[in-house]
């Protein structure tokens, strides 16, 4: 069954994490997503091991776990783009594509005629994404910018982690790289949106995304609540700036997360917890009141936590509706029945002689699911058929490309 996409072409000159999710969302979606690498090394990604993946033998292959967690779906293509040959190879490709995604800095393609506006000539309705760490205008333009600044930078890291005057307090980074990975995702949308204005216009589009601008755009109510109020947020730890209680509560044998979202559901709990008197409290019988007050509530709900464990709460709260849950490692998530039964780990046959475990897409189409085409590739895995099938090349032309160190 066809992809919704696999209509389209996605020509990927992107490398590490960001350009490379919105190109591997584009081709869990059925669009032909050619990956465009550098001879003999490939993505960044690529080296960025251990761990690899192991053969049928239990011996390390040469593939990072990191670069196949953005690459699945995809052909790689090695062209040396700093020569004429490979840029001529490229700019034919592009001819037939659809998409462009690229994030190198700030004009360093059109040193071999790969801008947009070099392209845009070649293929006039185009949908050519740029991703950078602080957009095509601005001061900060030309800097480089990686996800972990990137959080600092733009607030998050303001608002992650303990109060200073806390234990292990101060600023934290997330655990993965959402800088990254939210820009990938809005790059997505971004050119299946100026695709539907091609399709309805024939018009193609230049799309400006930066790793800032996603970073700011995510911190959403924090950043909302700032500017309504004009108070600087301040780090919570676990907890939650507008809702209480809704944080991690250290239990008999472990933790578990309570996550109340209404007046009923806080006096469900109470109920279960034996603070029925909480909840007739005027203090707390409102989320406002229980905001205004979190400082003698929490320390109550926190002492009749530890009462009992954590499956017993889970089991008790969840029977009753009330918003709960552990805190897993990743082999505890992995196990977890509901993700099991969702499927989101999956399995694949790699080229490198072995079953690669993949986390799979979270989209789920009632009526045409998403199909699982190729594992990641290989460095050039696809090199000859690509120029073999889509320019028409000769074994021989091939060979000689691949001699003089185009390819």
């Amino acid at each position: 069954m066809a992809g919704a996409l696999s209509h389209l072409r996605v020509i990927d000159l992107s490398r590490i994490l960001a350009g490379p999710w919105a190109a591997q969302t584009l081709a869990d979606l059925g669009a032909d997503v050619i990956k465009i690498e550098r001879p003999g090394q490939g993505d960044d990604t690529r080296g960025w091991g251990p761990p690899f993946l192991r053969d049928d033998d239990g011996a390390d292959t040469s593939e990072t776990a990191y670069f196949m967690c953005a690459n699945r779906g995809k052909r790689s293509v090695t062209v040396d783009i700093a020569t004429a040959a490979g840029q001529a190879i490229v700019r034919k490709l592009v001819v037939d594509a659809d998409v462009v995604i690229e994030n190198y800095k700030v004009g360093d393609l059109a040193r071999y005629g790969l801008d947009y506006a070099a392209l845009r000539e070649l293929k006039p309705d185009l949908v050519y994404c740029s991703i950078t760490g602080f957009g095509q205008t601005g001061d900060m333009r030309a800097h480089a910018g990686y996800d972990f600044m990137v959080q600092g930078m733009g607030g998050l890291m303001s608002l992650t982690g303990d109060a200073d005057d806390l234990p292990g307090g101060g600023p934290k980074k997330v655990g993965v790289p959402v800088a990254d990975l939210m820009t990938g995702m809005y790059a997505a949308v971004a050119i299946l949106a100026a695709l539907a204005r091609r399709d309805r216009e024939g018009v193609g589009e230049y799309i400006d995304m930066a790793l800032l601008d996603c970073q700011v755009a995510m911190l959403s109510n924090q950043a909302q609540n700032y500017l309504i109020s004009g108070e600087v947020p301040r780090r919570f730890g676990n907890a939650h700036p507008n809702v209480v209680p809704y944080q991690s509560f250290r239990t008999a044998d472990g933790h578990v997360i309570l996550a109340v979202g209404n007046d009923g559901q806080f006096r469900r709990f109470c109920g279960l917890a034996g603070l029925e008197a909480l909840a007739d409290d005027g203090r707390f019988r409102t989320n406002a009141g229980r905001v205004m007050h979190r400082d003698q509530l929490v320390p109550l709900i926190a002492q009749a936590m530890q009462q009992q464990s954590t499956a017993w709460w889970c089991e008790q709260l969840g029977r009753n509706a009330v918003p709960c849950g552990p805190i897993n490692r990743l082999d505890q998530t992995f196990a977890e029945a509901q993700v099991v039964h969702r499927g989101m780990r999956m399995t694949m046959r790699h080229a490198a002689g072995a079953d690669v475990p993949l986390v799979a897409n979270p989209i789920h189409f009632e009526r045409h699911p998403i199909e699982y085409r190729d594992p990641p590739p290989l460095l050039g895995q696809h090199t000859d058929e690509v120029l073999e099938d889509l320019l028409d090349m000769s074994a021989g032309q091939i060979a000689d490309l691949r001699r003089e160190g185009v390819i």
